[in-house]
């Protein structure tokens, strides 16, 4: 009996093919985006508490009311959103959960959906799970602006949804108040829906805003919004995010986010609420603290041959190595991390047709000698 792959197309993850590449040569890894330090004290003991105290049964499938509460609390100090209680946020099993749930949610077979290259590598297999299909908007270097009039020109009756990514990964670039504005137009004048990646909302710099859904309420009505606990506080393991939709959109959420994980890790739910309740000022000087990330390595860069691209958030940086070689992106990925002994990711590999740029992404979430000692290898080509 022949077998028929539902992602035929769909190979190892260039996260983990990188990440395997750097452990078997013992390289730098600044190529998966996953912090180098630890999760905050506090967040760690009284997670340790309730395992201790026995809060160690399922959750609620949406969620524990104690984070449900703080979540509210915090889009409402962030984006000035108010909630309906316990009906806009679901508590999820990571942000890429969050997405396939979302995903899920809004598309059905023949419908399609747009989305931006470089995409992150989970919003296709999700859609084409779905029976829809994606189609790509490339984003050209160095600015990695959306063509908003050529989005308009792709918009068919097919069209079910947009996926935007701000801060985006992986160009650390920002939407602005404009672009916002203008895919609400979109969204509204086409009957159309939105899903709206911000898994790295509070990490963004120079005095930036983060331009979030959450800030324009009529946009909001039409949008389902992916966050991450991961990447707020140090704790990619735990696979912990949330999804924040209107009460409509919500149900339909909840639906399928019970059938795939039901309920998410009890203890780290409690947690995260505590921190969140006595550690606010956590999220506030995220920006400030990857900032200093950021500068460290950007100013240890200086005197390579690499060209810097603006990082205005995340926690990456790209780089044009087209003054050191003409390999493809992940050729030379592969060289830097065999032969100098530090890894990175191409961005050939979020593109629906390769991009011949000579440009890779670096992720900066390193204590300052790991981005110090990187930095001396990178200078040496």
């Amino acid at each position: 009996m022949s077998f028929h792959s539902k992602l035929n197309n769909v190979a190892v993850s260039i996260f983990t093919e990188m990440s395997m590449l750097a452990n078997q040569h013992g390289a730098i890894n600044l190529s998966q985006g996953f912090p180098e330090f630890d999760t905050p004290e506090l967040l760690k003991s009284t997670v340790n508490e309730f395992i201790a105290s026995g809060k160690n049964q399922y959750a609620p499938s949406i969620g524990t009311p104690e984070l449900l509460a703080q979540v509210e609390q915090l889009i409402h100090r962030q984006y000035a959103m108010p909630l309906n209680p316990g009906q806009s946020v679901t508590i999820t099993s990571g942000a890429t959960e969050a997405l396939w749930c979302a995903i899920q949610t809004l598309v059905t077979s023949g419908d399609e959906v747009i989305v931006f290259d470089p995409a992150y590598d989970s919003y296709e297999p999700a859609v084409a799970l779905a029976g829809g299909r994606c189609i790509h908007i490339p984003m050209l270097a160095p600015d990695y602006k959306i063509d908003w009039q050529q989005v308009e020109e792709v918009i068919t009756n097919k069209t079910k949804a947009i996926i935007i990514n701000s801060p985006h990964n992986p160009t650390g670039t920002l939407l602005t108040e404009q672009d916002m504005q203008t895919v609400e137009k979109l969204v509204w004048e086409n009957d159309l829906y939105l899903i709206s990646d911000e898994v790295y909302e509070f990490i963004t710099f120079d005095g930036r805003q983060h331009e979030s859904v959450l800030r324009f309420p009529k946009l909001f009505e039409r949008s389902l919004v992916v966050s991450s606990f991961g990447k707020t506080f140090h704790c990619t393991g735990w696979k912990l995010g949330y999804c924040t939709a209107p009460p409509e959109l919500t149900d339909e959420f909840r639906k399928i986010h019970q059938y795939v994980t039901f309920a998410s890790f009890t203890p780290a739910q409690l947690g995260i609420a505590k921190m969140l309740q006595q550690e606010p000022s956590h999220i506030t000087e995220l920006a400030g603290f990857y900032q200093s990330k950021r500068d460290c390595l950007v100013n240890a860069l200086q005197d390579s041959r690499f060209k810097l691209l603006n990082s205005q958030g995340t926690y990456f940086l790209l780089v044009d190595y087209s003054e050191i070689s003409q390999k493809s992106d992940r050729d030379f990925c592969h060289w830097l991390t065999k032969e100098k002994g530090v890894a990175a990711i191409p961005l050939s590999p979020f593109y629906e047709n390769q991009t011949s740029d000579k440009i890779v992404r670096l992720c900066f979430a390193k204590n300052e000698n790991t981005l110090l000692n990187a930095a001396e290898k990178l200078c040496q080509l």
